[in-house]
């Protein structure tokens, strides 16, 4: 992870819980109060966040002395001790609530990610995020779904073109959306194309394309229709798969799988911050 994006997240996370200052701390403790701040998990589940600890308690205040214990990926059982800092009172009390909000975050997504990749752990398939992040968290959020085991899908519009329903709209077909897209871009950006139709599968493989994403398609249809696509054409469904039904998309042949819900809708995962002299 980029620790100077890193900071230039955090930055104003710190400065939007902080404001002026902490005044209940400031008037409770001396700024020489020294103090210990236990992170602690509640619950079972797969960390992450490390960085987050690393970097935002200096942030906070430079002198802080961390004692990690986790590291991304490692398995949480209830009670078990996440990290240690010492440092002045009022400074871990200003950290506390923004690092908690966030490693208790991306732990349950990293949490959920992991329980998808068992469910299809005797399969070559992987299992891949989407872009439904939250705004001004999808590096941390990305960062979890790799600390649970998934792999990620494009970063952003940058990374990569998928070419998706509007734009085969607009453009006409596949065929122009590709190749215009071909006659202007270079050669180093892999190119996507959503299918829902076996025309428009048939179509996006005689344009070469890099990946295929059966969007909206049942495991059956899937299953029907794959053998067109050559091995050279990297293959992904999509479109509100449940963890139920992972297993059976798993056995229809395609090589990913990407699930929006291992961001929208994992739970935070439940950690404790508490401090003492």
């Amino acid at each position: 992870m980029p620790l100077i994006q890193l900071k230039t997240i955090l930055k104003p996370f710190f400065l939007e819980d902080i404001g002026h200052g902490d005044i209940t701390s400031q008037h409770l403790f001396d700024y020489h109060t020294q103090g210990t701040l236990t992170l602690l998990a509640k619950e079972e589940g797969i960390f992450c966040g490390a960085e987050i600890i690393e970097v935002g308690f200096p942030m906070v205040h430079p002198l802080m002395q961390i004692n990690r214990k986790k590291n991304n990926g490692d398995q949480l059982a209830a009670v078990d001790v996440i990290a240690t800092v010492t440092g002045p009172m009022i400074h871990l009390l200003q950290a506390e609530r923004v690092i908690l909000n966030l490693i208790q975050r991306m732990s349950g997504i990293a949490t959920r990610t992991y329980k998808a990749v068992r469910m299809v752990k005797n399969t070559d398939v992987k299992i891949c995020d989407t872009r439904k992040t939250t705004p001004g968290l999808r590096m941390l959020e990305k960062q979890a779904v790799r600390s649970g085991g998934g792999y990620n899908h494009r970063y952003g519009l940058y990374d990569a073109v998928m070419i998706k329903d509007n734009h085969i709209a607009f453009s006409g077909s596949i065929t122009n959306a590709v190749q215009q897209i071909k006659s202007k871009l270079g050669h180093t950006v892999k190119i996507e194309v959503e299918i829902e139709t076996k025309d428009q599968l048939l179509e996006a493989i005689s344009n070469k394309v890099d990946i295929i994403m059966f969007d909206n398609c049942s495991p059956e249809t899937i299953k029907r229709w794959i053998h067109h696509v050559p091995k050279t054409i990297i293959t992904e469904a999509s479109g509100g798969i449940s963890f139920d039904q992972l297993p059976t998309y798993a056995n229809s042949g395609v090589n990913y799988i990407s699930l929006g819900s291992l961001t929208h809708s994992a739970p935070s995962l439940d950690i404790s911050a508490s401090v003492y002299r």
